[in-house]
C-alpha cells in the first residue's frame, strides 16, 4: 500500500489517466505500457480522456495495486509486466461505422527469465463480424525489417476475402511465428513478434510463443515462502475388477442375454456366468460385456470389414482441403436451409422487348466508345425497380421486429475458382444501366482475383443469381442468403411457340423463367407474386425501367 499511495501522489502519468474505466482493467496497462494504444470496441463511440482527481478514482487505482503486489523498487515496467501476468489484452483498434470493429490483437511482452526484450505479440486480427479463424496468403515483409504505422505486413485470407493486415505501431518485424500459408489460424493466436529496437531482432530467433491459455511466466519473488516438504504417499493398489458371483435362478442352466451381447462375448471369449445383466430383469445387454472388458483393459475389437466393402478401399481419391469462403459458404446456406423456411413462385416473362431494348443501347454505346450492357444488368434494375415498388421484400427478419430498408442494395452472385462470391450494387434502383454493367464488371474482376474489401460485400438486402446466360440453365431454385429475406434465381431464354388468334395460327416468341425463393416468415405468398407481378412488368415494358 505504501508503494500504492507514492504512485499515485507521485507518478504526472497517473493522474492524467482516463477514469480507469471503472470496470476494465486494460486501460490501466495501457498508462504503464509506452506505444500501446488505447481502444475502445464500440461501434461508433471513441474514448474521451478526463483528468483523474476524484478520490474515488484514486482508491480504484489503490485497491487494484493492492490485489496485485509487486517487489520493491515499484516501476512502471514492473507494474507493467504484473499486469500483463492477469492476461490483459493490449492492442490497436480499425473502426468500422456499419459492423463490428475490427481488431489488429497485440499484446506488449517484457523482459523476463528467458532473456527476451521488451516486445510486441501480434494476433490474428478480426477483419469481419463473422470471422473466426483465418489463413496467411503472403508475408510482404520480413524477419528483420522496420515496419511503422499503416504499413501493409501481410495478406489474410478471411472467411470472404484476401485483405491486406496493417501495422498498428512502429518498430522491427523480430519473428514471424506463422509464415505463408498457414491454415486456420484462430482470431487473436500470435503469428508474429514485434521490437522497438533493431538490434532486439536476433534475440528471437529461437522465440516460441506461450501455449493458448497460459500467461506469461512470472517473476520470482524473493520473499515468497518455500514449498511445503512433499510427504511420501505410499502407493494406492488399483482396484482389481470385482467378478459377481452367478446368482442363482429358478433355471441355474440358463442365462438371460441380447443376441448382440451373446455374439460379443463369444468373441472375445467372456463367460456369461460371470457378468451380472443390468437390462430388463437382469437381461445381459452389450454394455454389460463391454463394461466386463473394460475393467479387464481390453478394448473392444473393430469389426473386420465386409467383403463388399473392401472393394471401396481400392477407389482412388484426392482429399482438397477447403478453403476459407468454402467454409463460410457450407455454413450459412446449411443455417439458412435449416431456419428459414423457404417457398418458391415461378413466373415466364416474354423478353422479345426486352433483347430489342438492349439491341438499341449496345449500339449507342458503342457508337460513343462505352461498354456494352448485359441481359443480367437489366434485370437487376428490375428487381431494383420492384424491390422500390415492393418493400416488403426488401426486408430482413428478427426476433423482435421486421427490418424494411430504405436502401436497395442487390447482390449480384459471381463464381470463381475460389468460390462463391456476392458482391453488392448499392441504390441499384437509382443507378442507370451503364453504371450497373461497369459496377458488376469491376466487381467481378475483384472476386476473381480474390480481391474483395468487406464493402464490397456487405450490406446487401436482395440477391440475384443468374444460371441461364452463362450456362443455359432453363430454371433453378436457389437458397436465401441470410439475413435476407429473398432471392432471385435467373433462367436462361428460350423460343416457344404461342398460339395465334386463329386455329392454324402460332408466333414465336422469347421466354426466360424466372424463380422467387422467399423467407415466409417476411414475405406472404400475395406479397411474393405481387413483387413478381412488378418485376414481369419491367421485364415485358423495359421502356418504363427509363421513365
Amino acid at each position: 500500500m505504501a508503494y500504492a499511495s507514492h504512485l499515485i501522489n507521485h507518478s504526472r502519468k497517473l493522474r492524467n489517466v482516463p477514469k480507469l474505466m471503472r470496470h476494465d482493467h486494460t486501460v490501466l496497462v495501457r498508462w504503464f505500457s509506452n506505444g500501446a494504444q488505447a481502444s475502445v470496441c464500440k461501434r461508433e463511440d471513441v474514448a474521451k480522456i478526463y483528468p483523474l482527481g476524484a478520490p474515488a478514482e484514486r482508491e480504484i487505482v489503490s485497491k487494484f495495486v493492492a490485489r496485485n503486489p509487486v517487489s520493491s523498487g515499484l516501476s512502471k515496467n514492473n507494474l507493467s509486466r504484473t499486469t500483463m501476468r492477469l492476461g490483459i489484452p493490449m492492442g490497436g483498434v480499425v473502426y468500422s461505422r456499419e459492423h463490428l470493429c475490427s481488431q489488429v490483437l497485440s499484446r506488449r511482452g517484457f523482459a523476463s527469465e528467458a532473456g527476451f526484450p521488451p516486445h510486441q505479440e501480434i494476433g490474428m486480427p478480426s477483419l469481419s463480424p463473422t470471422m473466426t479463424e483465418g489463413n496467411i496468403a503472403r508475408w510482404l515483409k520480413k524477419e528483420g525489417d522496420k515496419v511503422v504505422p499503416g504499413e501493409v505486413l501481410c495478406e489474410v485470407e478471411t472467411d470472404k476475402a484476401t485483405v491486406e493486415m496493417e501495422c498498428m505501431e512502429e518498430g522491427y518485424l523480430a519473428k514471424i511465428i506463422k509464415g505463408d500459408g498457414s491454415k486456420e489460424i484462430k482470431v487473436g493466436e500470435i503469428i508474429a513478434i514485434t521490437v522497438e529496437e533493431e538490434a532486439d531482432v536476433a534475440k528471437f530467433k529461437d522465440y516460441s510463443p506461450p501455449a493458448p491459455g497460459s500467461g506469461a511466466p512470472a517473476a520470482k519473488d524473493s520473499a515468497a515462502p518455500p514449498p511445503p516438504p512433499k510427504e511420501p504417499v505410499e502407493p494406492v493398489p488399483s482396484p482389481q475388477p470385482k467378478t459377481p458371483k452367478p446368482t442363482s435362478s429358478p433355471s441355474e442352466d440358463r442365462i438371460f442375454a441380447s443376441p448382440l451381447a451373446r455374439k460379443l462375448a463369444e468373441d472375445h471369449k467372456v463367460p456369461l456366468s460371470s457378468i451380472k445383466g443390468t437390462g430388463p430383469d437382469g437381461h445381459i445387454v452389450k454394455a454389460d460385456i463391454e463394461d466386463y472388458l473394460a475393467s479387464r483393459g481390453k478394448e473392444v475389437a473393430a469389426p473386420t470389414p465386409k467383403t463388399k466393402d473392401a472393394k471401396l478401399a481400392s477407389l482412388d481419391y484426392v482429399d482438397i482441403p477447403h478453403s476459407q469462403i468454402r467454409k463460410v459458404t457450407a455454413s450459412r446456406l446449411l443455417f439458412s436451409k435449416q431456419t428459414i423456411p423457404h417457398y418458391y413462385l415461378t413466373v415466364d416473362t416474354c423478353v422479345d422487348k426486352l433483347m430489342a431494348l438492349r439491341s438499341q443501347l449496345n449500339s449507342l454505346l458503342e457508337s460513343s466508345g462505352g461498354k456494352r450492357i448485359s441481359v443480367n444488368d437489366l434485370v437487376i434494375k428490375a428487381a431494383a425497380l420492384a424491390l422500390r415498388k415492393v418493400p416488403q421484400c426488401n426486408s430482413s427478419w428478427t426476433d423482435d421486429y421486421i427490418r424494411q430498408y430504405s436502401n436497395v442494395n442487390i447482390n449480384v452472385a459471381v463464381q470463381t475458382d475460389n468460390g462463391l462470391y456476392v458482391p453488392v450494387i448499392r441504390d441499384a434502383d437509382k443507378k442507370g444501366l451503364s453504371s450497373i454493367g461497369e459496377e458488376v464488371k469491376k466487381l467481378a474482376q475483384k472476386a476473381k482475383e480474390n480481391s474483395l474489401k468487406p464493402e464490397d460485400y456487405e450490406g446487401g438486402t436482395f440477391t440475384v443469381s443468374n444460371l441461364g446466360g452463362p450456362f443455359g440453365i432453363k430454371q433453378f431454385c436457389a437458397i436465401i442468403n441470410p439475413p435476407q429475406s429473398g432471392i432471385l434465381a435467373v433462367g436462361s431464354a428460350e423460343k416457344r411457340v404461342i398460339p395465334g388468334s386463329g386455329p392454324d395460327q402460332f408466333n414465336f416468341a422469347s421466354y426466360m423463367s424466372v424463380t422467387l425463393s422467399c423467407d415466409h416468415r417476411v414475405i406472404d405468398g400475395a406479397i411474393g407474386a405481387e413483387w413478381l407481378k412488378a418485376f414481369k412488368g419491367y421485364i415485358e415494358n423495359p421502356e418504363s425501367m427509363l421513365l
